[in-house]
Formats: structure tokens, sequence, C-alpha cells
């Protein structure tokens, strides 16, 4: 039966536009629909992506366009990769992108794998896990630098009562070492019910069917979490892993409410190292370069992360 609204355009086209069109073929029809979005993709993606790589072979400076662009080569590389300041950054990321993923999967997991277990009560609990994920990175840290104030913040409050410590003795966003530990907590807070939904997919993905026929073999509990379970959410597990890594890696807004790189330059990441070189120091050419790397590195990592993951997928 005839859609009315498409007999309707059909006699309003005009017949030569008629005529054209029923001469195309399905392959160009297609093509037709999905040029515009090609074409968008190229503009807001692939062209500024070239730009970069171009600029990061100049000592070009947004602030000064009118001086004259050198072209300085692997220059810009070459500095980068030989600062001592650029590693220390790289090594404060990796701190921060390690044990994130670490806490985020293991309580992730655990409290999935609680979820999964009906009882009285779930729903709401489900609400509840996952409201700081609904939240604004800005309100989150603004709602955890008041947390770790050490004369009013809850938190140093709750450390003192397990502990026996003064809450005034120390700061968290205040103090080198505990510093780098303060943003870890507060992206672990706000992400972990992310990392949930997605191994409770997982989890509810898996066929009651097999959980019986292990019962039917006498398999314990503990033997079926390890020979079930864990393989079969494995897959799920390590797509939250890469989603969560490649979201850390750029990690930007939360650190900057919460610390602002610091104290001194020991919570600043990557992404807040880029924005300064760029935004702060005009070295467009030079930022431009680091976009690169860290571009390069994100990519080559996250595609050898795939292959794996896909082999678990298929085996």
């Amino acid at each position: 039966m005839t859609n009315p609204a498409i007999e309707g355009a059909a006699k309003k086209t005009p017949d030569g536009l008629a005529r054209r069109i029923r001469g195309l073929s399905d392959r160009t029809i297609a093509w037709i629909f999905v040029a515009p979005t090609i074409f968008l993709l190229l503009a807001v993606n692939i062209f500024p992506l070239i730009w970069t790589i171009r600029l990061s072979f100049t000592d070009f400076r947004v602030n000064r366009p009118n001086n004259e662009v050198e072209w300085v080569g692997l220059r810009n590389y070459q500095r980068i990769l030989s600062d001592p300041d650029i590693w220390a950054t790289m090594q404060a990321t990796a701190h921060f992108l390690i044990w994130t993923i670490i806490l985020q999967v293991l309580i992730g997991f655990t409290l999935a794998f609680l979820i999964n277990k009906k009882f009285k009560g779930n729903d709401l609990w489900t609400t509840i896990i996952v409201f700081p994920m609904m939240l604004s990175p800005a309100v989150v840290g603004n709602f955890w630098t008041f947390l770790y104030q050490p004369q009013i913040g809850l938190f140093n409050y709750a450390i003192a009562f397990f502990t026996g410590a003064d809450p005034a003795s120390f700061s968290m966003i205040g103090d080198v070492n505990l510093a780098p530990w303060a943003i870890v907590i507060a992206d672990t807070w706000m992400w972990t019910p992310f990392v949930m939904l997605i191994c409770l997919a997982g989890l509810r993905s898996i066929p009651d069917s097999i959980y019986e026929a292990a019962e039917c073999d006498r398999a314990s509990k503990w033997r079926q979490f390890w020979t079930i379970t864990i393989p079969m959410a494995l897959p799920f597990l390590m797509l939250a892993v890469l989603f969560r890594g490649i979201e850390n890696f750029k990690m930007f807004d939360l650190v900057v409410q919460l610390t602002g790189g610091g104290p001194g330059n020991t919570t600043t990441l990557t992404s807040i190292d880029l924005k300064r070189e760029a935004f702060e120091r005009w070295r467009t050419g030079y930022s431009s370069a680091y976009a690169v790397i860290l571009f390069v590195t994100v990519f080559g990592l996250a595609s050898i992360y795939v292959k794996a993951l896909n082999k678990v997928k298929e085996r």
C-alpha cells in the first residue's frame, strides 16, 4: 500500500527532475544522500588534521599572523621528544590514566555484578549509582574542590575518622604527593557508573542456560565466575577500558577545575600542557607538533588494542 505523503511528493516533483531521478542508479542515489555527511566530515575533522600536520613543520604563531612563517622541518618534534618537562607531563598522564582505569574497572565490574543479582530496590540503587555520570565535569570539579577543603571538607573528616589524623593537617589538592590521587578519586567517582553500565550489559547477555548446565556439572559458584562470567564478560570489560582510556588521555576540564595542573606541574596532564603551549605561550607550530604526537600515540595504542579486542570476541 502506497503512503499518501509519498504519492503527494511524487506528484509535485517536476517531470524533468522526476525523469532524471528515475534514470539514476541505486549507488548514485546513495552517494547523493551520503555526500553531505562526507563533506561535513572532511570540513570538521580531516581538513583541520591535515592543516595541523602542516603547521607542525613551521614556527607559525597565531598571535603574530603578519610574521613570515619559517619551515623548520622536524625541529618541533625533536624539541618535544627531548624536553624533560614533556616527559614529566606524560608520566603524570600515565599515572592518572592507569589508576583511573584500574579503579573504575574493578569497582564498576563489582557494582555491575551486585546489581545483576535481583534484589529489592535494584532499580533505585542503579539510578543512585549512575547519578554522578549525569553531572558536568565543571560541577563535579567544584563539588570535589569543596570536599577536599582541609577545614570544612567532608573528605578530610572521613579520612580523619578512620585514621585519627587531624583533618586540617593535609590538603588533597595542595599537596604534591596527594594531588595526583585527588584527581584520580574524583574521576573514578564520576565515571565508574559508565563502566558499570557496560559491564552490566555484558553480564545480562550471558544466557542462564550456561549457568544451569554448569550447576548440573556441580561447578561451584567460584568456578562459574572464573570459567563463565569473566570470559564472556571480558569483551565488554575491554570495551570499557578502551572508552575510558581514550577519554582520560584527553582529560582536561575536571583537572583544571580541581587543581589547575598544580601544585607546580604535578597534575599537569598532556591536554593541559598542550592548551598552555597553544593559547598561553602562542607557539602554534610547536603545539601542532605536540598535538600530532599525542594523536599518533592514542591512535596507535587504540589500533593495537582494538585488534586484541577483536581476537577476544572471536574466541
